[in-house]
């Protein structure tokens, strides 16, 4: 029983802290990604076609 209790008293807080941290970074990666194509001049959305990101490794090689 003393494991449970320190498993909730420790650390779900912080794998609950982690995972809105992850959470957040993906959330700004994408709407980072999205107003870099606006400001381009290109379509937001077209960030989330699978052709967009082949050309993208295809320059980064």
């Amino acid at each position: 029983m003393r494991n449970s209790r320190r498993f909730d008293v420790f650390v779900r807080p912080v794998l609950s802290k982690i995972l809105l941290v992850a959470i957040l970074m993906l959330v700004t990666l994408v709407l980072g990604t999205m107003i870099g194509f606006a400001i381009g001049g290109g379509n937001p959305l077209r960030v989330f076609l699978p052709s967009t990101w082949g050309h993208m490794l295809d320059f980064v090689q």
